[in-house]
Protein backbone atom coordinates (compact mmCIF):
# COMPACT_ATOMS: atom_id res chain seq x y z
CA UNK A 1 0.00 0.00 0.00
CA UNK A 2 2.77 2.41 0.78
CA UNK A 3 4.53 2.07 -3.03
CA UNK A 4 1.15 2.56 -4.21
CA UNK A 5 0.73 5.99 -2.44
CA UNK A 6 4.31 6.79 -3.69
CA UNK A 7 3.47 5.79 -6.91
CA UNK A 8 0.16 7.72 -6.80
CA UNK A 9 2.12 11.07 -5.96
CA UNK A 10 4.79 10.54 -8.71
CA UNK A 11 2.48 10.15 -11.63
CA UNK A 12 0.43 13.15 -10.04
CA UNK A 13 3.41 15.43 -10.18
CA UNK A 14 3.99 14.35 -13.87
CA UNK A 15 0.08 15.37 -14.75
CA UNK A 16 -0.22 17.73 -12.46
CA UNK A 17 -4.12 19.90 -12.76
CA UNK A 18 -3.26 23.75 -13.60
CA UNK A 19 -5.36 26.68 -12.68
CA UNK A 20 -6.28 28.57 -15.79
CA UNK A 21 -5.81 31.84 -14.16
CA UNK A 22 -2.49 31.93 -12.43
CA UNK A 23 -1.28 28.43 -13.74
CA UNK A 24 -0.32 27.30 -10.43
CA UNK A 25 -0.09 23.31 -10.65
CA UNK A 26 -2.03 21.06 -8.23
CA UNK A 27 -2.05 17.32 -7.37
CA UNK A 28 -5.86 16.66 -7.08
CA UNK A 29 -8.79 18.03 -8.36
CA UNK A 30 -10.42 18.94 -4.66
CA UNK A 31 -6.97 21.36 -3.98
CA UNK A 32 -7.71 22.84 -7.40
CA UNK A 33 -11.28 23.93 -6.98
CA UNK A 34 -10.40 25.31 -3.72
CA UNK A 35 -7.85 27.51 -4.99
CA UNK A 36 -10.00 28.59 -7.87
CA UNK A 37 -11.64 30.26 -5.18
CA UNK A 38 -8.66 32.77 -4.93
CA UNK A 39 -9.44 34.04 -8.23
CA UNK A 40 -13.87 34.02 -8.12
CA UNK A 41 -13.50 35.75 -4.41
CA UNK A 42 -16.41 32.91 -3.90
CA UNK A 43 -16.97 31.45 -0.52
CA UNK A 44 -14.29 33.40 1.49
CA UNK A 45 -13.49 32.15 5.10
CA UNK A 46 -12.91 35.39 6.94
CA UNK A 47 -10.80 35.56 10.17
CA UNK A 48 -13.06 37.19 12.78
CA UNK A 49 -9.95 38.28 14.99
CA UNK A 50 -7.60 39.64 12.05
CA UNK A 51 -9.84 39.71 8.94
CA UNK A 52 -8.00 37.34 7.27
CA UNK A 53 -9.51 35.82 4.48
CA UNK A 54 -9.07 31.77 3.50
CA UNK A 55 -10.48 29.93 0.51
CA UNK A 56 -10.92 26.74 2.96
CA UNK A 57 -13.26 26.44 6.13
CA UNK A 58 -10.24 23.97 7.33
CA UNK A 59 -7.80 26.76 6.45
CA UNK A 60 -9.93 29.31 8.72
CA UNK A 61 -9.39 26.54 11.70
CA UNK A 62 -5.89 25.89 10.98
CA UNK A 63 -5.33 30.05 11.09
CA UNK A 64 -7.28 30.80 14.18
CA UNK A 65 -4.75 28.82 16.21
CA UNK A 66 -2.62 31.39 15.53
CA UNK A 67 -4.48 33.31 17.39
CA UNK A 68 -5.73 31.00 20.41
CA UNK A 69 -2.17 29.61 20.75
CA UNK A 70 -3.75 25.87 20.02
CA UNK A 71 -1.61 23.00 19.49
CA UNK A 72 -3.54 19.79 19.42
CA UNK A 73 -1.05 17.81 17.49
CA UNK A 74 1.97 16.64 19.86
CA UNK A 75 4.93 14.52 18.73
CA UNK A 76 5.35 11.63 20.29
CA UNK A 77 9.38 11.27 20.69
CA UNK A 78 9.82 14.82 21.81
CA UNK A 79 6.45 16.01 22.93
CA UNK A 80 6.58 18.86 20.78
CA UNK A 81 3.29 20.23 19.66
CA UNK A 82 1.81 21.39 16.07
CA UNK A 83 -1.32 23.88 15.07
CA UNK A 84 -1.47 21.93 12.11
CA UNK A 85 -1.41 17.75 11.33
CA UNK A 86 0.78 18.48 8.22
CA UNK A 87 3.48 20.47 10.19
CA UNK A 88 3.34 17.54 13.16
CA UNK A 89 3.58 15.30 9.73
CA UNK A 90 6.51 16.93 8.44
CA UNK A 91 8.15 17.38 11.81
CA UNK A 92 7.93 13.15 12.45
CA UNK A 93 10.23 12.64 9.52
CA UNK A 94 12.82 14.38 11.28
CA UNK A 95 12.95 11.62 14.11
CA UNK A 96 12.46 8.75 11.17
CA UNK A 97 15.06 10.54 9.12
CA UNK A 98 13.20 9.76 6.23
CA UNK A 99 13.67 11.64 3.34
CA UNK A 100 12.53 10.45 0.11
CA UNK A 101 12.43 13.35 -2.22
CA UNK A 102 16.09 14.36 -3.74
CA UNK A 103 17.65 17.56 -5.41
CA UNK A 104 18.85 16.63 -8.92
CA UNK A 105 21.35 19.17 -8.49
CA UNK A 106 23.40 18.96 -5.33
CA UNK A 107 21.79 15.55 -4.38
CA UNK A 108 20.31 17.05 -0.92
CA UNK A 109 17.30 15.38 0.37
CA UNK A 110 13.97 16.62 2.12
CA UNK A 111 11.33 14.83 3.84
CA UNK A 112 8.92 16.96 2.42
CA UNK A 113 7.58 17.50 -1.31
CA UNK A 114 6.93 21.47 -0.83
CA UNK A 115 10.86 21.27 0.44
CA UNK A 116 12.26 20.36 -2.37
CA UNK A 117 10.15 22.38 -4.71
CA UNK A 118 10.82 25.28 -2.13
CA UNK A 119 14.85 24.33 -2.29
CA UNK A 120 14.52 23.92 -6.02
CA UNK A 121 14.23 27.53 -6.70
CA UNK A 122 17.42 28.40 -5.23
CA UNK A 123 19.10 26.80 -7.85
CA UNK A 124 16.51 28.22 -10.71
CA UNK A 125 16.37 31.24 -9.47
CA UNK A 126 12.75 32.08 -9.68
CA UNK A 127 10.77 33.95 -7.40
CA UNK A 128 7.24 33.35 -7.85
CA UNK A 129 6.17 35.60 -4.84
CA UNK A 130 6.35 39.72 -5.38
CA UNK A 131 5.78 42.69 -2.95
CA UNK A 132 2.39 44.73 -4.21
CA UNK A 133 4.53 47.83 -2.33
CA UNK A 134 8.09 47.61 -4.13
CA UNK A 135 8.11 44.86 -6.33
CA UNK A 136 10.59 42.82 -4.71
CA UNK A 137 10.32 39.29 -5.53
CA UNK A 138 11.49 36.38 -3.55
CA UNK A 139 11.11 32.50 -3.63
CA UNK A 140 8.97 31.97 -0.34
CA UNK A 141 5.87 32.78 0.59
CA UNK A 142 7.20 33.22 3.89
CA UNK A 143 9.88 35.46 3.20
CA UNK A 144 7.55 38.11 1.53
CA UNK A 145 5.59 37.67 4.70
CA UNK A 146 8.32 39.11 6.65
CA UNK A 147 9.48 41.38 4.28
CA UNK A 148 6.13 43.16 3.86
CA UNK A 149 6.40 44.10 8.23
CA UNK A 150 9.42 46.53 6.43
CA UNK A 151 6.86 48.47 5.28
CA UNK A 152 4.65 48.74 8.15
CA UNK A 153 5.62 50.50 11.26
CA UNK A 154 4.40 47.65 13.46
CA UNK A 155 6.75 46.64 15.99
CA UNK A 156 5.04 43.74 18.09
CA UNK A 157 7.45 42.27 19.66
CA UNK A 158 9.01 43.57 22.91
CA UNK A 159 11.92 43.61 24.70
CA UNK A 160 10.92 42.52 28.71
CA UNK A 161 14.13 43.87 29.75
CA UNK A 162 14.50 47.19 27.69
CA UNK A 163 11.31 47.90 26.28
CA UNK A 164 12.66 48.40 23.00
CA UNK A 165 10.27 47.50 20.50
CA UNK A 166 10.80 45.11 16.69
CA UNK A 167 9.01 44.32 13.49
CA UNK A 168 10.23 40.54 13.44
CA UNK A 169 10.81 37.90 16.50
CA UNK A 170 13.89 36.99 14.79
CA UNK A 171 15.30 40.86 15.44
CA UNK A 172 14.32 40.49 19.57
CA UNK A 173 15.51 37.07 19.88
CA UNK A 174 19.29 38.68 18.59
CA UNK A 175 18.39 41.88 21.08
CA UNK A 176 18.15 39.64 24.05
CA UNK A 177 21.54 38.29 23.47
CA UNK A 178 22.66 41.90 23.69
CA UNK A 179 21.90 41.73 27.07
CA UNK A 180 23.50 38.46 28.53
CA UNK A 181 26.44 36.82 27.33
CA UNK A 182 25.29 33.88 26.10
CA UNK A 183 26.57 32.33 22.78
CA UNK A 184 23.88 29.26 22.82
CA UNK A 185 25.29 28.56 19.15
CA UNK A 186 27.78 25.89 18.80
CA UNK A 187 29.54 25.06 15.76
CA UNK A 188 29.62 21.11 15.42
CA UNK A 189 32.91 21.04 13.29
CA UNK A 190 35.33 23.16 15.16
CA UNK A 191 33.12 23.72 18.20
CA UNK A 192 33.56 27.72 17.82
CA UNK A 193 29.96 29.33 19.93
CA UNK A 194 28.44 32.14 18.78
CA UNK A 195 25.69 34.12 20.41
CA UNK A 196 23.51 34.50 16.90
CA UNK A 197 22.36 31.63 15.03
CA UNK A 198 22.50 34.13 11.38
CA UNK A 199 26.56 34.39 13.18
CA UNK A 200 26.74 30.34 12.85
CA UNK A 201 25.21 29.96 9.86
CA UNK A 202 27.26 32.07 8.11
CA UNK A 203 30.77 30.55 9.85
CA UNK A 204 29.25 27.07 8.65
CA UNK A 205 29.74 28.20 5.31
CA UNK A 206 33.46 28.15 6.16
CA UNK A 207 33.54 24.05 6.20
CA UNK A 208 31.46 23.38 3.50
CA UNK A 209 32.95 21.45 0.93
CA UNK A 210 29.59 20.95 -1.31
CA UNK A 211 29.24 21.83 -4.99
CA UNK A 212 29.22 25.20 -6.05
CA UNK A 213 27.85 25.23 -9.96
CA UNK A 214 27.11 28.75 -10.17
CA UNK A 215 30.57 30.68 -11.56
CA UNK A 216 30.93 34.56 -12.00
CA UNK A 217 32.12 34.59 -15.57
CA UNK A 218 34.50 37.17 -14.48
CA UNK A 219 36.57 36.17 -11.72
CA UNK A 220 35.93 32.59 -11.49
CA UNK A 221 34.58 32.55 -7.74
CA UNK A 222 32.17 29.41 -7.12
CA UNK A 223 28.93 29.67 -5.32
CA UNK A 224 26.53 27.48 -4.38
CA UNK A 225 23.24 29.06 -5.32
CA UNK A 226 22.07 31.30 -8.08
CA UNK A 227 21.72 33.99 -5.22
CA UNK A 228 24.81 34.01 -4.12
CA UNK A 229 26.16 34.33 -7.54
CA UNK A 230 23.76 37.17 -8.66
CA UNK A 231 24.56 39.71 -5.35
CA UNK A 232 28.30 38.63 -5.74
CA UNK A 233 27.83 40.06 -9.47
CA UNK A 234 27.15 43.55 -8.24
CA UNK A 235 30.86 43.98 -7.06
CA UNK A 236 31.78 43.91 -11.01
CA UNK A 237 28.92 45.45 -12.18
CA UNK A 238 28.59 47.93 -9.56
CA UNK A 239 25.14 47.80 -9.27
CA UNK A 240 23.15 49.06 -6.71
CA UNK A 241 19.59 48.45 -6.57
CA UNK A 242 18.74 49.26 -2.60
CA UNK A 243 18.54 52.82 -2.11
CA UNK A 244 17.97 54.78 1.37
CA UNK A 245 14.96 56.80 1.73
CA UNK A 246 16.85 59.69 3.48
CA UNK A 247 19.95 60.26 1.95
CA UNK A 248 19.49 58.09 -1.74
CA UNK A 249 22.90 56.22 -0.95
CA UNK A 250 22.47 53.18 -2.88
CA UNK A 251 24.06 49.61 -1.97
CA UNK A 252 24.63 46.08 -3.01
CA UNK A 253 22.53 44.60 -0.70
CA UNK A 254 19.35 45.14 1.87
CA UNK A 255 21.52 44.01 4.66
CA UNK A 256 23.77 46.74 3.90
CA UNK A 257 20.67 49.18 3.81
CA UNK A 258 19.70 48.40 6.63
CA UNK A 259 23.16 48.21 8.96
CA UNK A 260 22.97 52.32 6.71
CA UNK A 261 20.23 53.08 7.97
CA UNK A 262 20.88 52.97 11.24
CA UNK A 263 23.36 56.33 10.72
CA UNK A 264 19.90 58.09 10.02
CA UNK A 265 17.94 56.73 13.33
CA UNK A 266 20.69 55.96 15.80
CA UNK A 267 19.48 52.93 16.39
CA UNK A 268 22.29 51.09 18.07
CA UNK A 269 20.95 47.25 19.09
CA UNK A 270 23.65 45.63 20.07
CA UNK A 271 25.02 46.44 23.74
CA UNK A 272 28.25 45.43 25.21
CA UNK A 273 27.06 43.81 28.95
CA UNK A 274 30.38 44.69 30.60
CA UNK A 275 30.46 48.47 29.75
CA UNK A 276 26.98 49.16 28.41
CA UNK A 277 28.95 50.78 24.97
CA UNK A 278 25.97 50.41 22.10
CA UNK A 279 26.73 48.78 18.46
CA UNK A 280 24.94 49.40 15.38
CA UNK A 281 26.14 45.95 14.14
CA UNK A 282 26.43 42.76 15.98
CA UNK A 283 29.99 42.16 14.29
CA UNK A 284 31.23 45.51 15.93
CA UNK A 285 29.75 44.14 19.37
CA UNK A 286 31.81 40.69 19.06
CA UNK A 287 35.33 42.55 17.94
CA UNK A 288 34.83 44.88 20.68
CA UNK A 289 33.62 42.56 23.65
CA UNK A 290 37.32 40.52 22.93
CA UNK A 291 38.48 44.12 24.25
CA UNK A 292 37.90 42.81 27.21
CA UNK A 293 39.36 39.83 27.18
CA UNK A 294 42.88 38.49 26.47
CA UNK A 295 41.28 36.07 23.39
CA UNK A 296 43.59 35.31 20.86
CA UNK A 297 41.64 32.49 18.93
CA UNK A 298 42.83 33.28 15.04
CA UNK A 299 46.80 32.43 14.87
CA UNK A 300 49.05 32.93 11.90
CA UNK A 301 50.20 29.58 10.20
CA UNK A 302 53.44 31.57 9.04
CA UNK A 303 54.51 33.54 12.19
CA UNK A 304 52.46 32.08 14.89
CA UNK A 305 51.32 35.27 15.61
CA UNK A 306 47.88 35.68 17.04
CA UNK A 307 44.89 37.67 16.54
CA UNK A 308 41.46 39.01 18.19
CA UNK A 309 39.83 38.87 14.91
CA UNK A 310 39.72 36.79 11.68
CA UNK A 311 39.96 39.90 9.51
CA UNK A 312 42.81 41.17 11.40
CA UNK A 313 44.35 37.75 10.40
CA UNK A 314 43.74 38.52 6.68
CA UNK A 315 44.87 41.59 6.65
CA UNK A 316 48.22 40.11 8.10
CA UNK A 317 48.57 36.81 6.17
CA UNK A 318 49.46 39.41 3.63
CA UNK A 319 52.11 40.81 4.38
CA UNK A 320 53.34 37.57 4.04
CA UNK A 321 52.31 36.45 0.45
CA UNK A 322 52.57 40.44 -0.57
CA UNK A 323 49.08 40.11 -2.38
CA UNK A 324 47.24 43.20 -3.50
CA UNK A 325 44.31 42.12 -5.57
CA UNK A 326 42.14 45.57 -5.03
CA UNK A 327 43.19 48.28 -7.48
CA UNK A 328 41.77 51.81 -7.35
CA UNK A 329 40.34 52.62 -11.11
CA UNK A 330 41.59 56.29 -11.02
CA UNK A 331 45.04 56.28 -9.63
CA UNK A 332 46.39 52.50 -10.21
CA UNK A 333 47.22 52.13 -6.87
CA UNK A 334 46.63 48.87 -5.02
CA UNK A 335 45.50 47.05 -1.83
CA UNK A 336 45.71 44.18 0.14
CA UNK A 337 41.85 44.82 1.51
CA UNK A 338 38.55 45.84 -0.20
CA UNK A 339 37.45 47.92 2.47
CA UNK A 340 40.70 49.80 2.31
CA UNK A 341 40.25 50.32 -1.41
CA UNK A 342 37.05 51.70 -0.37
CA UNK A 343 38.69 54.26 2.26
CA UNK A 344 41.18 55.05 -0.32
CA UNK A 345 38.30 55.94 -3.11
CA UNK A 346 37.02 58.97 -1.32
CA UNK A 347 40.13 60.84 -1.36
CA UNK A 348 39.02 61.11 -4.71
CA UNK A 349 35.42 61.37 -4.47
CA UNK A 350 35.62 63.67 -1.53
CA UNK A 351 32.76 61.71 0.42
CA UNK A 352 32.86 62.10 3.96
CA UNK A 353 29.78 59.64 5.21
CA UNK A 354 30.51 59.21 8.85
CA UNK A 355 29.26 62.62 10.75
CA UNK A 356 30.15 63.07 14.71
CA UNK A 357 26.42 63.38 15.89
CA UNK A 358 28.19 66.28 18.58
CA UNK A 359 29.78 68.73 15.98
CA UNK A 360 28.57 67.49 12.78
CA UNK A 361 32.68 67.51 11.93
CA UNK A 362 32.51 64.48 9.25
CA UNK A 363 35.27 62.03 8.26
CA UNK A 364 36.00 59.83 5.14
CA UNK A 365 36.66 56.56 7.65
CA UNK A 366 34.67 55.31 10.40
CA UNK A 367 37.69 54.78 12.69
CA UNK A 368 38.06 58.47 12.52
CA UNK A 369 35.23 59.17 13.58
CA UNK A 370 35.66 56.45 16.50
CA UNK A 371 38.77 58.64 17.16
CA UNK A 372 37.23 61.31 16.98
CA UNK A 373 34.50 60.62 19.47
CA UNK A 374 36.96 60.40 22.15
CA UNK A 375 37.38 63.78 21.92
CA UNK A 376 34.06 64.56 23.38
CA UNK A 377 33.26 61.68 25.43
CA UNK A 378 36.77 61.49 26.65
CA UNK A 379 37.38 57.96 26.88
CA UNK A 380 40.60 56.28 26.57
CA UNK A 381 40.14 52.48 26.38
CA UNK A 382 43.64 51.56 25.96
CA UNK A 383 45.52 50.95 28.91
CA UNK A 384 49.42 50.26 29.44
CA UNK A 385 50.08 47.04 31.24
CA UNK A 386 52.99 48.34 33.14
CA UNK A 387 52.19 51.74 34.49
CA UNK A 388 48.77 51.77 33.89
CA UNK A 389 48.67 55.00 32.01
CA UNK A 390 45.67 55.70 29.51
CA UNK A 391 45.51 56.69 25.88
CA UNK A 392 42.24 57.37 23.42
CA UNK A 393 44.36 55.47 20.75
CA UNK A 394 46.32 52.54 20.54
CA UNK A 395 49.22 54.01 18.18
CA UNK A 396 49.18 56.70 21.31
CA UNK A 397 49.62 53.72 23.52
CA UNK A 398 52.11 52.21 21.41
CA UNK A 399 54.03 55.08 21.62
CA UNK A 400 53.98 55.17 24.91
CA UNK A 401 55.28 51.56 25.44
CA UNK A 402 58.52 52.33 23.00
CA UNK A 403 59.59 55.89 24.86
CA UNK A 404 59.01 54.71 28.27
CA UNK A 405 59.22 50.68 28.75
CA UNK A 406 60.09 48.96 25.95
CA UNK A 407 63.19 51.57 24.17
CA UNK A 408 62.31 50.05 21.12
CA UNK A 409 62.62 52.22 18.08
CA UNK A 410 61.67 50.59 14.84
CA UNK A 411 61.92 53.64 12.62
CA UNK A 412 65.10 54.72 11.06
CA UNK A 413 65.82 57.72 8.87
CA UNK A 414 67.37 56.85 5.66
CA UNK A 415 69.69 59.66 5.49
CA UNK A 416 71.51 59.65 8.94
CA UNK A 417 70.71 55.99 10.39
CA UNK A 418 68.78 58.10 13.30
CA UNK A 419 65.71 55.80 15.00
CA UNK A 420 62.70 56.54 16.63
CA UNK A 421 59.59 55.30 18.54
CA UNK A 422 56.64 56.44 16.27
CA UNK A 423 56.89 57.58 12.63
CA UNK A 424 55.41 61.04 13.83
CA UNK A 425 59.47 61.43 15.18
CA UNK A 426 60.63 60.26 12.00
CA UNK A 427 58.93 62.77 10.16
CA UNK A 428 59.22 65.65 12.64
CA UNK A 429 63.14 64.80 11.92
CA UNK A 430 63.25 64.55 8.73
CA UNK A 431 61.70 68.10 8.39
CA UNK A 432 64.04 69.59 10.85
CA UNK A 433 67.22 68.05 10.35
CA UNK A 434 67.27 66.91 6.24
CA UNK A 435 65.23 69.68 4.69
CA UNK A 436 65.68 73.97 4.07
CA UNK A 437 62.08 74.25 5.67
CA UNK A 438 61.76 75.94 8.81
CA UNK A 439 61.09 73.90 11.86
CA UNK A 440 57.55 73.41 12.53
Amino acid sequence: MRKMVVHSRIDADKNPLQCKFCHKKFQNGKTLSAHYQIHTKEELHECVVCSKKLSRKDSLKIHLRTHTGEKPFECTVCKKRFSSSSGFLTHAKTHTGEKRYECMICSKKWSALRDLKTHLRIHSGDKPFECNVCNKKFNQGSNLKTHLKTHSEEKPFECTICSKKFRFRSNLIDHLVTHKEERPFKCTVCSMKFSLRQSLKTHLQTHLKGPKPYECTVCSKKFTAVGGLKTHLSVHTGDKPFECAVCNKKFRTGCELKIHQRNHTGDKPFECSVCNKQFKQSAHLRSHVKTHTEERPFECTVCKKQFKQKDILKSHLQTHTGEKKFECVVCNKKFSRSFVLKTHFRTHTGEKPFQCAVCNHKFADRSDLTKHSRVHTGEKPFECTVCGKKYSEARALRTHLRSSHTGEKPFECTVCDEKFTSADHLRRHLRRTHTEEEPL
